[in-house]
């Protein structure tokens, strides 16, 4: 894990500036959860459980807890979901959550919940098993199934997203994510899933390149060559892979 006290300051501002909301939980999933967390590079994926109703007036505040925080290194990399105890169980409901520097609804997907069980890291208050339901192998299996061909499928079609290096990074990674998931019900890291992805027969080159770019301190931008022929690789990878996964667990 690489971490420094900026990753610190953050997290106890936030958490300072949350007490007005009185939080029941603060949770870290992600690769803070699980130990694979690179500073600058992966985000900060935070759970917060609230004790009371979530109403017009909780949404101002908390667009002003994240207004203040603006000027923090990290805070564009700061994700936050808010739940409260009557509305966490349901994977399929959607919660107020910060990310990307804007307020929105989404999930909390059976994925970031069996993480919240597995590693979850307990920032504030009561830890995940006392306030979450826990997640069903059944659950977590089709919905990682439904990931991949709903999402991911479709998007190994769309060629100019593969140019950008969080299309291959996330791709590949999540990949062998899900392959491990559903072959004997494991979650793993980023780094875990870039050591497998050789073995899944994921072209070697394209997973040195993704690792060198997460994990080395100075990388030189791809070239525009480099560029399109990593695309076609990890597209000619990919779709015939997750058709696969699909089809033995589908």
């Amino acid at each position: 894990m690489t971490r420094s006290d900026a990753t610190d300051r953050l997290l106890d501002r936030f958490l300072t500036e949350l007490r007005d909301l009185a939080p029941v939980a603060v949770w870290a999933h992600g690769s803070l959860g699980g130990g694979d967390y690179q500073e600058g590079r992966s985000d900060l994926d935070l759970i917060a459980v609230l004790d009371d109703p979530i109403t017009a007036r909780t949404v101002w505040r908390v667009a002003r807890l994240h207004a203040r925080l603006r000027n923090e290194p990290l805070v564009d990399k700061l994700h936050c979901t808010y739940l409260t105890p009557a509305r966490a169980a349901g994977a399929g409901r959607r919660h107020l959550t910060w990310a990307h520097e804007e307020l929105f609804k989404r999930t909390v997907t059976p994925v970031t919940r069996r993480e919240l069980h597995t590693f979850g890291l307990v920032l504030h208050g009561e830890s995940p098993e006392g306030l979450l339901p826990a997640v069903p192998d059944s659950e977590l299996t089709a919905f990682v199934v439904q990931d991949q061909r709903e999402f991911w499928r479709k998007a190994v079609d769309k060629a100019d997203a593969w140019a950008q290096d969080v299309w291959v990074d996330l791709g590949l990674v999540t990949y062998a994510r899900a392959a491990v998931t559903l072959k004997d019900g494991r979650l793993i890291t980023k780094k875990e899933a870039l050591d497998l992805l050789p073995g899944l027969g994921a072209p070697v080159e394209v997973v040195e390149d993704v690792r060198r770019r997460r994990y080395e301190s100075r990388v030189a931008a791809p070239g525009e060559e480099w560029t399109a022929r990593r695309s076609r690789l990890t597209r000619g990878y990919l779709g015939p892979a997750i058709d696969a996964l699909v089809r033995d667990y589908a």
